[in-house]
């Protein structure tokens, strides 16, 4: 730290590498990268299935949800897959399009658990039928891996500075912000924090404290058994609501008082959070009270390692918002900000750079009605579905700006699969270890039709094996591709191209509108980045009896993957690899509605291949099938059908 602020010779500041272009001249601040996307909303959820619900009222779906006091009822609660810092920005800006407004000065409150300073890798841990797998992590999650541990400390700083300064913006002027650390960096942001925020703006730091871990007996020194919340304002004038819990002791003390079951208790209010107890004050007198964590046999338990106790965002909420208020948070994890808020009246944005973990944050809210109430001990559990909520993705758009360029596109991807290019022919365009290669078009899904030209082609031309590579697939490929081409004696693999994201994680440094990286850099360094990967196989079973439809999942295959072959031989059924599936029953071609879904949970761990659904009037329709891999990929499939 240096006083470098000649006017206030009290200054501090924290610095370093690359927070200033020239350090002599302090004036010169590295600007920070900017960059805001439209969003793409790939599934709305209004109304989650209960199975009580559906029991009583004989119909699929919940009934219409009762929103709470100050909760706008055209607001939808929004889940976003994608980088945060990418996401804040949009989110500051807005998207008419999506009708999604500024957020800037509109969130009331942001709790975050970033990434610990302790080199975490993104890798998680999925159960296929009795059997643990690690899932390896994405290329877009070992670049951002990169980038916040590349440079130790230096780099995690510019890494949490730059997504500060954007959550500042975001934040209302009462609003507050409570960032989750450990000892590693906790001095570190703390100072950062007081620059960004204002020191005076500094309101507490927060003790976590848990029972077990911590150094071992042969470090030199004690035990760390505690992480530190630390929790700052924007302004000199945020909302705060002193909480008062109702104590409980088995003989009077502190002048307590009587319940009308003639218990002693006592009113104190709030001072710090503990995992394991709260610290409270009354009457310049401490009091400790217990605070469940989250323990391995608790119903709460997600097996998500950076999992919080929902009694500690319970209190942090209640403090800091009111019943309307928004609260967000962008390192999500296992959605546990989500829940609590959306328990208790508040409404709720979150966001993870992990498909998992926005996979496990939808089926919590999906499952919200079976999980413990927060604000009546009386109840079993919470009993009511989520408010309606969206699932966004964001950054994948700069693909449109390759338009007008197919051939180029066409190459560049070949050189990536390092497929050798081809002449003389119409449709194959390349060639790879003898298979025959054909490029989908950039604009458009590969269509059944384009796959019967490309493999007639290749009939007549002596290739035996084919690999098709596609943005985008037409609704009947999955299916029928493979059945069209085994007629025709030409083995087919349907190859999925990695979106702009995975292309821009992997290739660093280099302009993706040039097509141009050196034949020797893609052999030695990014071929090993860059996963193509076959599609995975979907086939559903599909019976119309009068206005009544069944849908029938009779086989789903992964594509080989290291994860998969060292169990690959006890997977006794497909079904064991789906997480979740839903189904829009009369999907209109633009947002996936989801109108029934079937997930995994620990009573249930397998899905059920079965769903039905009766239409009430005659015509077509298009039905649309999502469904979620155990390691948080997916695919969908559409189906026509007719109702007479």
């Amino acid at each position: 730290m240096r006083n470098n602020n000649k006017k206030d010779k009290k200054y501090i500041e924290l610095i370093w590498a690359e927070k200033y272009k020239d350090f002599v001249r302090p004036e010169k601040k590295t600007e920070i990268e900017r960059i805001a996307l439209p969003f793409q909303i790939t599934e709305t959820i209004n109304e989650p299935r209960i199975k009580e619900y559906e029991a009583s009222l004989g119909k699929m779906f919940s009934p219409k949800a009762k929103y709470p006091e100050n909760y706008p009822q055209d607001w939808k609660n929004k889940l976003i897959w994608g980088d945060n810092k990418i996401v804040m920005e949009s989110l500051l800006r807005g998207d008419k399009s999506n009708g999604i407004p500024s957020l800037a000065g509109k969130i009331n409150l942001i709790y975050i658990d970033p990434p610990f300073f302790t080199g975490s890798d993104f890798s998680v841990k999925a159960t296929v039928g009795n059997e643990e797998v690690e899932k390896e992590p994405s290329i877009i999650e070992q670049r951002a891996y990169i980038d916040t541990w590349s440079q130790g400390i230096a780099s995690y700083l510019k890494y949490m500075q730059e997504r500060l300064l954007l959550m500042r913006e975001l934040l209302a002027e009462k609003g507050s912000i409570y960032v989750h650390l450990d000892w590693h960096v906790g001095h570190y942001v703390k100072v950062m924090m007081d620059e960004i925020f204002g020191a005076e703006n500094f309101r507490n730091e927060i003790i976590w404290a848990y029972r077990t871990g911590g150094a071992s007996s042969k470090d030199a020194g004690f035990s760390s058994k505690h992480d530190l919340i630390l929790f700052y304002s924007k302004t000199n004038q945020p909302k705060f609501t002193k909480l008062k819990e109702r104590i409980y002791y088995e003989k009077p003390f502190f002048n307590p008082q009587k319940d009308e079951s003639g218990r002693f208790y006592a009113d104190v209010i709030l001072r710090d959070i503990l995992e394991d107890e709260i610290t409270l004050v009354r009457d310049n007198k401490l009091i400790n009270v217990n605070v469940k964590p989250v323990i391995n046999v608790s119903a709460e338990r997600l097996d998500y390692d950076t999992q919080k106790s929902e009694g500690l965002l319970q209190l942090l909420i209640m403090a800091t918002t009111e019943l309307g208020d928004i609260v967000a948070d962008f390192f999500c994890g296992s959605g546990t900000t989500g829940a609590v808020a959306e328990k208790l009246g508040r409404r709720w944005i979150m966001s993870d750079l992990s498909k998992f973990a926005v996979q496990v944050s939808r089926k919590r809210l999906l499952d919200i009605y079976h999980s413990k109430d927060l604000l009546d001990e009386k109840k079993k559990k919470y009993g009511k579905p989520s408010l309606p909520f969206e699932i966004l993705n964001i950054g994948n758009y700069s693909i449109g700006e390759w338009n007008g360029r197919e051939d180029e596109f066409v190459k560049f991807i070949l050189q990536l699969y390092q497929a050798k290019p081809l002449t003389g022919f119409n449709y194959i365009q390349g060639e790879k270890e003898k298979r025959a290669v054909h490029i989908g078009p950039l604009s458009a899904p590969v269509t059944i039709d384009e796959i019967k030209t490309v493999v007639d082609e290749c009939q007549k031309n002596n290739f035996k094996t084919l690999d098709i590579l596609g943005l985008e697939w037409g609704y009947e490929v999955n299916e029928l591709a493979k059945v069209l081409a085994k007629k025709q004696e030409v083995d087919l693999r349907l190859i999925q191209i990695p979106s702009y994201n995975e292309l821009s994680s992997a290739l660093v440094g280099f302009d993706l509108n040039l097509f141009k990286i050196p034949d020797e850099i893609v052999e030695k360094e990014i071929s090993k980045n860059i996963k193509f990967l076959e599609l995975p196989y979907l086939e559903i079973e599909t019976k119309i009896k009068g206005k009544n439809i069944e849908l029938n999942i009779v086989d789903f295959q992964l594509p080989p993957t290291s994860e998969l072959a060292e169990i690959s031989e006890k997977i006794k059924d497909s079904i064991d690899l789906i997480d979740y599936w839903a189904i829009d029953w009369n999907y209109q071609g633009d947002t996936f509605h989801n109108q029934w879904q079937d997930y995994r949970t620990k009573k249930e761990p397998r899905v059920d291949k079965k769903a039905s659904y009766n239409y009430e009037m005659a015509g077509e329709y298009q039905v649309m099938v999502k469904v979620i891999d155990v390691f948080g990929g997916d695919v969908s499939k559409i189906i026509k059908i007719k109702i007479k």
